[in-house]
């Protein structure tokens, strides 16, 4: 039996007692989470140490690329594409679909976007269970339909499968169930791990901070948003990050179908989109052509993608990616014949008159996994047809007895449910502050 280079305890002390990790001394660590040489338990006590006191941002480097590295990391060369590789990550909210409209606008613009989504756990929702309500369409393809659907459509939305950051996958899951989930050090490695394995030229950042976001305060998401972007620069990929509202629902619509039907809406019909919504999806992706060098200013990458969206190009992409991925061809033209939907729908009420506030959004995405549209556990089923359409937006006036939201459910019991939480939920006042988009932008 080989001799071990480094006893993992004696290395978990280490990070235990405060002392910084060399770069040799995390590689071993991250070999041990692949290898199963470190115990599931010897994981979680090296996580409890990290959580409680921290990586250095030469650490979070490091076991950035030593996650990075622990399985495929991808390589676009050999397809020969003549734009860049560029992908968008959200931390996440209720109501965020913006990718769903990002990556083809982009794509239309000549920009390449292999983006690699997660599913919804907790309160927020997840990119791949929204697509996964199209039926047929492939969430997990093979490597070879993956790389050649980029190459072809110019953008491919997928999960994470074992082969990409294996390291991670374990780790995660140990973080999750051991209280350790809230660390920017292994927040950073976690995302970039896998943003990172993609092959990306450049990568914009979505931290979202409010009350219905993972970082819930401010402070918190700087500090994320600075060691993203100095640990993805560092690690020779061009990274900007942009701090972003998630104190109401983001859209109109909040569940899985629903939120594909306003997707394609906002697709075929953005005059009429959620204003939030279409400024949001717009301005990242005039940052993604910025930064990846497709247009040379903010302004004229804006007005890009506005174009890309207004003349139809935009929804091309994305119907030729859905049916690539084995979803219907019609999809974009007959979306109601393919996204299911369920038999009640009823209208949540105002309580009183006045306007709409503010929102408990954290509350909101919570009453979804209530009535099955979200998760509490990784294994959980989800009911695709189930949400909300037609949701308020803070600063709208509103009378009693007015629509706060439509919901479709399954029962009129989670029907009573939703009328009870909500009404609590959003908040009707004689005025509403002004909320902005955008906090902050921040690159290194």
């Amino acid at each position: 039996m080989a001799l071990l280079k480094y006893l993992p305890q004696e290395l978990i002390r280490k990070k235990r007692d405060g002392k910084t990790l060399t770069n040799s001394e995390i590689e071993f660590i991250v070999n041990g989470m692949t290898d199963m040489s470190f115990t599931d338990s010897q994981l979680a006590a090296f996580a409890m140490a990290v959580y409680l006191n921290g990586l250095n941002m030469e650490e979070r480097v490091c076991l950035t690329l030593n996650m990075m590295n622990s399985g495929d990391v991808l390589s676009w060369n050999d397809l020969n594409l003549n734009g860049p590789v560029v992908d968008k990550h959200s931390t996440g909210g209720v109501g965020d679909k913006v990718s769903l409209m990002l990556a083809p606008i982009v794509a239309a613009c000549g920009g390449y976007v292999p983006m690699i989504s997660g599913r919804g756990l907790g309160h927020t929702g997840g990119t791949l269970d929204k697509l996964e309500s199209i039926p047929g369409y492939n969430a997990m393809p093979d490597y070879d339909l993956f790389r050649q659907t980029v190459k072809t459509v110019g953008c491919a939305i997928i999960g994470q499968t074992s082969r990409l950051a294996p390291a991670d996958q374990r780790f995660y899951s140990i973080r999750d169930i051991t209280a350790t989930i809230e660390s920017v050090g292994m927040i950073t490695a976690s995302i970039l791990s896998k943003k990172l394995a993609s092959g990306l030229d450049a990568l914009i950042m979505d931290v979202k901070t409010g009350n219905g976001a993972f970082c819930a305060t401010y402070e918190m998401a700087q500090e994320v948003a600075k060691s993203i972007a100095t640990v993805a620069s560092n690690a020779g990929v061009p990274t900007r990050c942009l701090i972003t509202d998630m104190n109401q629902v983001l859209g109109t619509t909040v569940g899985n179908s629903v939120e594909m039907h306003e997707c394609i809406e906002f697709l075929t019909n953005p005059s009429k989109a959620d204003k939030r919504l279409l400024k949001i999806t717009l301005d990242l992706a005039a940052h993604m052509l910025e930064i990846s060098g497709i247009t040379t200013d903010l302004k004229s990458g804006f007005a890009k993608a506005e174009k890309a969206l207004a003349d139809g190009s935009a929804a091309e992409v994305f119907e030729m990616m859905v049916s690539t991925l084995g979803g219907p061809n019609d999809l974009i033209t007959s979306p109601h014949k393919h996204l299911s939907a369920t038999s009640i729908s009823k209208p949540i009420v105002a309580e009183k008159s006045g306007v709409i506030s503010s929102m408990d959004v954290r509350e909101i995405g919570l009453s979804m996994v209530a009535i099955k549209a979200g998760r509490v556990k990784s294994t959980d089923p989800i009911d695709h047809s189930v949400g909300l359409t037609e949701f308020v937006q803070v600063g709208d006036p509103i009378l009693k007895g007015d629509t706060i939201a439509i919901a479709h459910v399954r029962s009129n019991s989670d029907y009573k449910m939703l009328q009870k939480r909500l009404s609590k939920s959003v908040v009707i006042d004689e005025t509403a502050p002004e909320s902005p988009l955008t906090y902050e932008i921040l690159s290194n």
